[in-house]
Order: C-alpha cells, then sequence, then structure tokens
C-alpha cells in the first residue's frame, strides 16, 4: 500500500530517536552489569528490548506503507558517565521521543492515517507511562535516599 511521503518521514524520524534510545539503553545495560548494579542491569537491558520492539513496528509500518527505513540515524544519543547522569540521559531521550510523538501523530491526524496513528498511541503510553515514570521514580529515589544507598539497593 503506498503510504503518505510525510507520513514515512515522520516515521523515519522517529526511527532515529528509538534506534538511539535502544543504543544508548544497551550501552548503558552493559556498564551497569559491569558495575556490579544487577538490578539497573536487568530493568535497563529490558527497556533495550522495548526500543527494539518499537523500532520493529514504525519499521514494520514504514516497509508496508511501501517506504524505505532508515537504519543509520540516530538523533539524541548520549551516553553517560556514572548512574545519575546515565538515568537523567535517559530520561531525556524518553521526554523527546514523547514530544515526537505527539507531533507525528498530529500529523497522521491531519493526514488521516488513522491505523498509524494508533500505533503510534500505542508507543506513547509505553514511553510515558513505563520508561519516562520508571526513570523519574529512580531520579526520585537517588535524592530521597542518596546516592550511596540508592546504589547499594541495585546491587
Amino acid at each position: 500500500m503506498k503510504g503518505n511521503q510525510k507520513i514515512i518521514d515522520g516515521l523515519n524520524m522517529l526511527l532515529a530517536y528509538e534506534l538511539a534510545a535502544m543504543d544508548q539503553y544497551f550501552v548503558h545495560s552493559q556498564m551497569y552489569q559491569d558495575w556490579g548494579l544487577n538490578k539497573l542491569y536487568e530493568r535497563i537491558a529490558h527497556e533495550f528490548e522495548d526500543e527494539k520492539g518499537h523500532a520493529t513496528k514504525l519499521i514494520e509500518r514504514m516497509l508496508f506503507l511501501e517506504g524505505t527505513p532508515d537504519m543509520v540515524s540516530r538523533t539524541g544519543f548520549q551516553v553517560g558517565s556514572d548512574v545519575p547522569t546515565m538515568l537523567q540521559s535517559d530520561l531525556r531521550v524518553e521526554y523527546t521521543v514523547t514530544e515526537k510523538l505527539k507531533e507525528v501523530i498530529a500529523l497522521c491526524e491531519l493526514e488521516q492515517d488513522y491505523v498509524t496513528r494508533e500505533m503510534l498511541l500505542v508507543l506513547l503510553d509505553d514511553t510515558e507511562m513505563d520508561h519516562a515514570y520508571w526513570l523519574e521514580q529512580q531520579l526520585g529515589l537517588i535524592k530521597r535516599l542518596g546516592l550511596q544507598n540508592y546504589l547499594q539497593s541495585q546491587m
């Protein structure tokens, strides 16, 4: 089915963020594992898998619309150097993805592509209610417990 090029471009823009988030989560999860922070490793490895799933859905939809997924571009990739900056960097990516999802959802509404819009609403819910919310909780715990107590709880 020949899709709307504006929608395909929007999906590719989202893919660049999802691939960056996926790569960032992968690097961060490996860093956590290396540092012995096994609970953080497990959760962030799970987030990596979620982002891979998001990217897969975007790619599948683009292919259905006869578009070409851009697997090279990465937007927003930034590896942290310690736990707070890593969590903050992950949260920054999630906030940006939320903003971009809303933009493309609005475009889908304007272009009357309701199937793509519905798919993106599922990704938006996952991004806001699971990913960003969990990261906000972790940063809040660091503030309330102190970094050392938080790190100890993640071993």
